[in-house]
């Protein structure tokens, strides 16, 4: 274009069309206007498609061209082919591919909403019936889980060897996933070996860990059925607790309204900017604050003719307008400080109902009447505070670590390394902060339950009485809550696979029902992780008892002797475990 120019100036004026509005330096080096981005590297016909230009490609005597040339040059003078232009534009294409594969996923939730809805409803009543047996049959039944999920991985490893021996050696399936590269259609990664070999060593890894932690732990695991026993009684006992699960869904829900709806207004309520978008090049008015009202009575559109006022985002130079940031940060800590207070009226509330039946002598004579209602009702009236208190401290550290995680995110591509490693640092001591608050609050909400006290009062007693019992709080607590993990991992499991079985069409009696599917992947997963959250909804109620039990159960070992004026409330099984214990101690002692 330069060349031209020095012989004929009008040139320039067909070229600029293509540059920056405003640009007008035909002199510039190449160099320079190519690292400045003023001017296009090359020109080439083109086509719009959502709002882009790509090349017009057109077949003249089965030969692709454009603009009838089959060869033009790069910006280093690399001569390049129609070809490599093509396949950089199906590039292109692929990721607006995205796009479609989205709306492919939206097809097949609208088809198979309903079937989801049933596999989920089979979650629920598997979850139910799940935890009423475990009031008869606790101990066979958490065996049961043991070895059920041993079972399921250990398919799960035959299926993914059965699958790689057929799919080796085949030509097309030896490609391995980094050749491929990223595929919009998923499953052409099932139709590789090397897939199926990953999955394998995965769940394998995942067998053998289960099997050298029941192996090392059998002794405690023992014990932590004995717990569990317990707690299925107490909750045979408090059936109305498996429900309350719903209230705190319900409250959750409201939370999550609250900070959204807040949320979009803080967002939209600045005044909305308009700027000029002009058609030509060198229209003085470009990117010019307008009003859409009186635009056209403006002296611009006889300027710039076809220029439009055009939306360009909400915003405003006010106080406030500066400030609406730090009012999202406040919304956000308002919104975790209502979810954590939400958690936390349900476990002290389940702890004083489970708590009513421990210190109960006679069960279940002494067990007074409604005791879910009756810990509700002393939760809000008398510990509020203390519940809000808690929440707020934990609330602030889960801040500070989105704080942390967004400043990480800015600072990625960074070069100072001191920076990026105290950034790290800094998550890294957050994260186990709030997992050691977590911790100690659900601890110190059942102290509070029991005895009424004040949040740091109860925090500093449950600290104390966990740090005497050490070893019984890292093997037993952590034990059964690794039995009541394995128990959600089978259900889910359990749930997923009846799900894939019955997308896959290989349930002959009902193949005629099965929903024509784009992903059958996308039921699938979507019933896996929504059991899982409903088994974790119905097992967190059975968590909260055998943790408040445990509790009790410390606080009784220290305080009572088992002698007729300081009698046990603990359980006959749990007392003819303790006694075990102590007689082999003394055996060890002689």
């Amino acid at each position: 274009m330069q060349y031209h120019y020095r012989s004929n100036r009008s040139y320039w004026d067909y070229y600029r069309q293509f540059c920056r509005p405003g640009f007008d330096n035909p002199k510039k080096a190449v160099a320079q206007v190519l690292r400045d981005e003023d001017c296009p590297s090359m020109i080439v016909p083109s086509r719009p498609f959502l709002q882009r230009c790509f090349p017009d490609f057109i077949t003249r005597n089965g030969t692709l061209t454009v603009a009838n040339k089959t060869a033009f040059k790069d910006v280093l003078g690399h001569t390049r082919s129609v070809t490599e232009l093509r396949d950089a534009a199906n590039n292109i294409t692929n990721l607006l591919d995205t796009k479609e594969v989205g709306m492919k996923i939206f097809e097949d939730y609208a088809n198979s909403w309903y079937w989801i809805l049933i596999a989920l409803v089979i979650a629920m009543v598997v979850s139910l019936i799940f935890i009423l047996l475990l009031r008869f049959t606790a101990g066979f039944l958490l065996w049961v889980i043991i070895f059920g999920v041993i079972a399921m991985v250990a398919y799960g490893i035959w299926h993914c060897y059965w699958e790689f021996v057929t799919l080796h050696g085949k030509p097309d399936a030896d490609v391995t996933i980094s050749d491929i590269g990223f595929q919009t259609d998923f499953r052409v990664y099932l139709e590789l070996s090397q897939t199926w070999l990953v999955f394998m060593i995965s769940l394998s890894v995942t067998e053998l860990t289960i099997v050298m932690m029941l192996i090392f732990l059998r002794n405690r695991v023992r014990i932590a059925i004995a717990l569990l026993k317990e707690g299925s009684k107490a909750i045979g006992y408090i059936m109305s607790t498996l429900f309350y699960p719903i209230v705190t869904f319900l409250l959750l829900a409201v939370c999550i309204s609250y900070w959204a709806v807040t949320a979009v207004f803080l967002a939209s309520s600045g005044e909305a900017i308009y700027k000029v978008m002009p058609t030509q090049p060198n229209c003085m008015y470009a990117n010019l604050t307008c009003d859409p009202e009186t635009f056209n009575k403006t002296n611009i559109t006889k300027v710039c003719p076809g220029s439009q006022c055009t939306f360009a985002f909400y915003g405003g130079e006010s106080m406030y307008h500066r400030y609406i940031f730090i009012l999202q940060l406040c919304n956000l800590l308002v919104f975790l400080w209502l979810v954590n207070f939400s958690i936390a009226l349900g476990q002290c509330t389940l702890a004083g109902a489970f708590a009513s039946y421990y210190w109960a002598l006679k069960k279940p004579a002494d067990i007074p009447p409604c005791p879910l209602f009756s810990s509700f009702g002393r939760a809000i009236r008398y510990h509020t505070g203390s519940l809000a208190f808690g929440s707020l401290i934990l609330a602030v550290v889960q801040l500070i670590r989105i704080v942390l995680e967004y400043l990480d995110h800015k600072l990625k591509g960074a070069q100072n390394m001191f920076a990026r490693f105290l950034l790290c640092c800094l998550k890294c001591c957050f994260w186990c902060l709030e997992h050691f608050i977590r911790f100690m609050n659900r601890n110190a909400y059942i102290m509070i339950a029991l005895y009424g006290k004040n949040f740091c009062t109860s925090a500093r007693e449950a600290f104390c009485l966990l740090m005497r019992n050490v070893v019984r709080v890292a093997v037993l607590d952590k034990v059964t809550d690794f039995l009541l993990f394995l128990g959600k991992v089978l259900i889910a499991g359990s749930v997923g696979v009846l799900a894939f079985f019955f997308f896959n069409r290989k349930i002959p009696v009902i193949q005629e029902e099965v929903p024509a599917l784009n992903y059958y992947w996308v039921p699938l997963l979507t019933v896996i992780f929504g059991s899982y959250l409903i088994a974790h909804g119905f097992f967190s109620v059975y968590a909260m008892c055998v943790d408040t039990l445990f509790l009790c159960f410390l606080l009784d070992l220290e305080k009572n002797n088992g002698s007729a004026a300081r009698p046990y409330y603990m359980s006959s099984p749990l007392r003819t475990i303790l006694n075990k214990r102590r007689k082999r101690r003394r055996r060890r002692e002689r």
